[in-house]
This record gives structure tokens, C-alpha cells and sequence, in this order.
């Protein structure tokens, strides 16, 4: 069995809505054990569980938000002798484009080293129903992707 992880923070709840659909699509692969943790109580452990990773996060002044980038600072470091080279990849609640956040999280990820395998989603403005079956399918695609031995 594969081990995802979801990690992700929310402010305004945007972000969980989409997070709590990503989990949705991901819990359709039945080979795959999902878990879905806030940013703040993420720990090294976690990523060592892992064998995929998704990064959820609201655009807060065109980066990602506080909280994922305190979970990075508290993990980089710790997380180097284990050489992860995981994949990952990324949904962002957007009030603007999204890619300020996408280009810090994928300069970060980098020196893990995590390895990118979709394209980000970003959703602009209020989550509608849209939103929500894209974030399932994004959730389902990657699980599925582990299941498959894919990634």
C-alpha cells in the first residue's frame, strides 16, 4: 500500500473546502492510505510516511501563506540526510493568479528534493461546484498515479 499526504492550511476556508475534495478523489484509490493534516501540526515524521504529497494553500500576498512556509522551515533542514524524492504536487485558493505561491512552494520543495508531477491547480475566486470536482480529480489522478506505481 502507498502513503499519501495532504498538507495544506486555511484561512478563510477556501483552502479546506478544496483540500476536503482533493481527500475525497484520493480515498477512491483503495490501494492508497490517505491522511490529511493541517500545515501547523505536519511533522518530519509525516514526510518520511509518505510516498506522495499534496500542498494545499491560499495565495496570501502572492506567496504561499504563513503556515506552509513554517511547516518547510521546520522540515528542511531535518528532512535532508533522508533524501525523499517524493512526488508532489500543489491546489491553491487564488485571489489573484496563484503563481507567486506555486514558484516559492517549487523552490522550496527543490532541496528535499521533491519531485513535481501535474501541473498546479488554482482556483480563483469563491469555490463553486466546478472547483470541487476539479479538486477530486486532482486528488483521485495523483492516488492513482501511486496505486500505479507511476510516480
Amino acid at each position: 500500500m502507498k502513503n499519501l499526504l495532504i498538507i495544506y492550511h486555511s484561512q478563510s476556508g477556501n483552502t479546506e473546502k478544496l483540500a476536503q475534495a482533493v481527500l475525497n478523489g484520493c480515498q477512491q484509490e483503495t490501494a492508497v492510505s490517505t491522511r490529511l493534516i493541517r500545515a501547523f501540526d505536519a511533522r518530519l515524521e509525516d514526510l518520511i510516511w509518505a510516498d506522495g504529497l499534496l500542498f494545499g494553500t491560499p495565495e496570501n500576498f502572492g506567496t504561499m501563506s504563513g503556515a506552509l512556509k513554517d511547516f518547510f522551515d521546520r522540515t528542511y533542514y531535518p528532512a535532508e540526510p533522508y533524501e525523499l524524492n517524493l512526488p508532489y504536487g500543489i491546489f491553491i485558493s487564488a485571489g489573484n493568479d496563484g503563481t507567486g505561491a506555486v514558484r516559492e512552494i517549487d523552490r522550496i520543495v527543490k532541496g528535499y528534493p521533491l519531485r513535481k508531477i501535474a501541473e498546479p491547480l488554482i482556483v480563483n475566486g469563491d469555490i463553486s461546484s466546478d472547483h470541487i470536482d476539479a479538486s477530486k480529480d486532482f486528488g483521485h489522478a495523483m492516488a492513482a498515479g501511486l496505486a500505479l506505481g507511476i510516480f
